[in-house]
């Protein structure tokens, strides 16, 4: 049996499996009792990506919750952050977003949003976590709660997009860029090409069908968008936008088609933000040093977080930051919201192309390399504090910081492990100056991992 995840992340496993239909019911009625204990009786906001199972997963949620006399609004296949939008923009008392993100297709999961259409803060999720089990009293017959639906909010997602101040549309439009985007079948097919069209883009989809059977792996890696690499290619593209199945992470494929890696994504949304609305950026301690250089020209600092897109969200709140997100391709960009958001950063990054004049190629280039490395130690979940508690010794000799994990420093270079919040997983972030050393200290820390 598959372990049922839960944290700051929400709770996600194998449907049917570790996340059933009565588990599901007792996780959204306790969240719903907890926000009704903070702001008192209101509605709840419930969006889904494209999985098979989102359909079970929903009816789950609202049994429970009109059973507890609550009101539940649903707003069908969306985005995540469309999810988090709509929940700000209303008298919402929070939500729930169904998806498990870059997952496979077997998991599902739900994402719980706070009132102030932003994930639940560390704090918050571990009450509500520690009263899952409680028992619930379910409502008499005459006091149940209503569905209704929210046919608007792509549309208005979409609004808050292009109502960006710094955003020149006309000039976006005048380019008629020639995109190619895969939705990966996830949910990305219902915002990113009417977003594109009315950026005046030529738009050729690839796996746009909200299906939920992901064309390749659902992560918006370099190894996983050969098929976008030979459309652009092969159409001649301006360039090609890569999201993950909730929308939230974003990769690009140059105009050469060629992917430049997620972690530039929030590097030329910097350098977009950055000349029209000067700021200090916000970013979380996996992000790329390249960031650090974008703020050296601008004159602005880098903040680090802690990983999750809440922490790197609040801390940008905190210091009134105008734009940061995370290098995995989750851009933040505040003046829509202040959380990850994909077709937003589509915008940001063709009004960078049309402002500029530049190719994404052309961009890049001009940039300081540095080279990635990810990797991952699946592991026994009851050895994964042992584990990360031997890390120091490995990394003697680096400046170590124990914000988030255990990320340790060095000239050129930084090694950065942490604990998955949604698999029992180690992660390890390499970044230095060329691939080959960024390869070779990834695959050695996994070895001494693996060792310990």
């Amino acid at each position: 049996m598959s372990k049922l995840m839960t944290g700051v992340s929400g709770v996600r496993g194998v449907f049917g499996d570790s996340l059933t239909p009565p588990i599901v019911m007792q996780y959204a009625a306790r969240f719903a009792l907890m926000q009704k204990e903070t702001y008192g009786c209101g509605k709840i906001v419930i969006g889904r990506d494209s999985r098979t199972t989102g359909q079970a997963v929903f009816h789950s949620i609202v049994a429970s919750l009109i059973s507890l006399g609550m009101d539940v609004v649903d707003i069908g296949i969306a985005s995540t952050p469309t999810v988090l939008l709509t929940v700000e923009l209303s008298d919402a008392i929070g939500g729930i977003a169904i998806t498990a993100s870059h997952n496979p297709p077997e998991w599902n999961a739900m994402k719980f949003v706070d009132a102030d259409g932003m994930f639940l803060s560390a704090e918050k999720a571990e009450a509500f976590l520690s009263r899952v089990n409680e028992p619930i009293q379910w409502m008499d017959w005459r006091f149940m709660g209503r569905l209704s639906k929210d046919q608007e909010a792509v549309h208005r997602h979409i609004e808050r997009i292009l109502a960006i101040p710094y955003l020149d549309v006309a000039s976006i439009q005048a380019r008629k860029f020639k995109v190619v985007i895969d939705s990966v079948n996830g949910a990305g097919g219902v915002i990113s090409p009417i977003l594109l069209h009315k950026l005046g883009c030529e738009v050729i989809e690839i796996n746009s069908d909200p299906t939920g059977i992901f064309a390749h792996p659902a992560e918006p890696l370099n190894h996983n968008l050969k098929q976008l690499e030979d459309a652009v290619a092969l159409h001649k593209a301006d360039l090609g936008f890569a999201t993950d199945p909730d929308v939230d992470r974003l990769s690009i494929v140059s105009d050469q088609g060629k992917c430049i890696g997620e972690e530039l994504s929030v590097v030329l949304a910097e350098m977009f933000v950055l000349p029209k609305k000067p700021g200090d950026i916000v970013v979380n301690l996996s992000t790329s040093m390249l960031t650090d250089d974008i703020a050296r020209n601008y004159g602005v600092k880098v903040h680090r977080a802690k990983v999750g897109e809440i922490n790197v969200g609040k801390k940008m709140q905190a210091i009134s930051s105008t734009i940061g997100g995370e290098g995995n391709g989750g851009i933040i960009c505040p003046d829509v919201h202040y959380t990850r958001d994909a077709p937003a950063g589509m915008a940001l990054i063709l009004g960078l192309l049309a402002e500029t004049g530049k190719s994404v190629t052309e961009i890049v280039d001009s940039l300081p390399k540095y080279f990635f490395a990810k990797g991952k130690l699946e592991i026994d979940p009851a050895r994964m504090d042992f584990t990360m508690s031997r890390v120091p010794r490995i990394l003697d000799g680096y400046a170590i910081d124990t914000q988030d994990g255990i990320k340790g420093t060095t000239d050129h270079h930084w090694i950065h492990i942490r604990k998955s919040g949604t698999e029992p997983i180690i992660r390890v972030y390499v970044e230095s100056e060329t691939q080959e050393k960024s390869d070779e200290l990834c695959q050695d820390m996994i070895d001494k991992l693996k060792a310990l």
